[in-house]
């Protein structure tokens, strides 16, 4: 069973979330990425018929197949207000509670949002990684931060920068495709994190696990 720590109180105010991730961001590590990665969780989060349902959502694929061999939802109400940069404080209580309900601990977190390529070097991918100490991986859709385009073909890439310092980088998953924006989150590097999303993107330019997630997610907001 996958354990968080409690190293911190969930903030109400905005001051004191941007001092959490001030104070964490020192624990994010860049080794102890498996030889082996034989399963990674997706976790995305969906909004109910309100913006202060959330419904979070976490599936873990078998790498070999790219199946899903576990899933956990949780709804819950957010009790943090929409602030730019501390989206984490909304959807990381909802998304820890859905990691503690697998029966499969994956090997791997793949988030769809932001490790490093964010403002304080410490996205959602960043802080549910250090507070699981599992390896993540934040998959972001739309770039923080600015890139030239990589080439063409998939795995093609090109750095990923924020006020200048390299922070992830623009991935191509499918030929002359938009790329993703990879970026770390814990216990892992950028050459690692950006294999693995190839691993998970065979046939469509976003990750396996972001799909299937996303997929969880919608089904529960429908009642499906």
């Amino acid at each position: 069973m996958i354990e968080v720590r409690e190293w911190h109180e969930w903030p109400s105010a905005e001051a004191e979330a941007v001092a959490v991730q001030e104070r964490l961001r020192s624990e994010v590590r860049f080794d102890g990425f498996p030889a082996e990665v034989r399963t990674a969780a997706g976790l995305d989060v969906a909004y109910g018929a309100d913006d202060d349902e959330v419904i979070a959502a976490v599936t873990v694929l078998d790498l070999a197949e790219l199946s899903v061999v576990d899933r956990s939802v949780v709804r819950s109400r957010v009790e943090f207000p929409y602030v730019p940069g501390l989206f984490a404080f909304r959807e990381a209580p909802p998304l820890l509670a859905a990691l503690t309900g697998l029966e499969v601990e994956p090997d791997v977190l793949v988030c769809d949002g932001q490790g490093l390529a964010h403002p304080r070097r410490f996205g959602l991918a960043c802080h549910l990684g250090v507070l699981t100490d599992l390896p993540s991986v934040g998959v972001g859709k739309t770039a923080l931060g600015r890139y030239d385009p990589p080439g063409p073909e998939r795995g093609d890439r090109a750095p990923l920068l924020l006020d200048d310092e390299p922070v992830g980088a623009a991935l191509r998953t499918r030929r002359a495709v938009k790329p993703v924006f990879v970026s770390v989150g814990h216990r892992c590097t950028l050459d690692e994190a950006c294999e693995l999303v190839l691993r998970l993107t065979p046939h469509y330019r976003l990750p396996e696990t972001t799909r299937t997630a996303d997929r969880l997610g919608r089904a529960e907001a429908r009642g499906t």
